[in-house]
């Protein structure tokens, strides 16, 4: 099966957005491919449960009849860094839950996109980091790079603390997160030539671009060699 964890070099700077695009390219292949968003932070209460918008938009872009609960097993109420969130719920992020989710959708699917929290060194818990959720899902990671003034170090750092933590880092994909980014292609050309993995493509700035409208954007070696 096809699994992925996608990080980012911070947050808000398009993981979501890369994500259903992965899903939309993955099922253009003819893959039952399913997002999941582990821990969500930022959530409403819908009926009887608490949803995230993230992880909404995961599941409208995975193949369709997917239990939210499989997709998102920690949804969160406030917009917190997941420490906090969950500690302002009263609950604990821990991985079993995650583990069991992450089984059920891999029997449902040929491929899973995991999309992670803010930037890779966000904690899930006080005593949890990402690496650890990711390596007891054996995944490789794609590092999303946030194209805006900085994001060299920011990406160079990630990519460094990715590959010190002892897990693959399968790419990266661009994402024009600031319009008036100046020498935005030499930007590129450098992140091409220092990060140790291959560019997966690069979004463009669009703010309510359709995912499925990016499929096209994103090359997906894994896959298509």
């Amino acid at each position: 099966m096809f699994s992925l964890y996608i990080t980012g070099t911070d947050t808000g700077i398009g993981k979501t957005l890369t994500s259903c695009a992965l899903l939309h390219a993955l099922r253009g292949q003819g893959l039952r491919a399913v997002g999941m968003k582990p821990v969500a932070s930022g959530s409403v209460w819908h009926q009887d449960h608490w949803e995230n918008e993230d992880a909404q938009a995961l599941q409208a872009a995975g193949m369709p009849g997917v239990a939210y609960a499989q997709i998102n097993p920690f949804a969160l109420e406030h917009p917190l860094a997941p420490e906090l969130a969950a500690r302002d719920a009263g609950i604990e992020v821990t991985l079993p839950p995650m583990l069991s989710a992450y089984a059920a959708l891999a029997q449902q699917a040929d491929a899973l996109v995991v999309e992670g929290v803010g930037g890779w060194e966000a904690p899930l818990s006080a005593t949890m980091m990402q690496v650890d959720l990711v390596r007891a899902l054996k995944l490789p990671v794609l590092l999303v790079v946030g194209l805006r003034l900085g994001c060299l170090n920011h990406a160079l750092l990630s990519a460094r603390a990715i590959v010190a933590d002892g897990v693959h880092l399968a790419g990266w994909v661009g994402s024009h997160v600031d319009p008036e980014m100046a020498r935005v292609e030499d930007n590129l050309h450098m992140l091409r030539a220092r990060l140790p993995a291959p560019c997966w493509g690069v979004l463009p700035h669009a703010p309510n671009a359709e995912p499925a409208a990016l499929a096209a954007q994103l090359n997906i070696p894994v896959l298509t060699g």
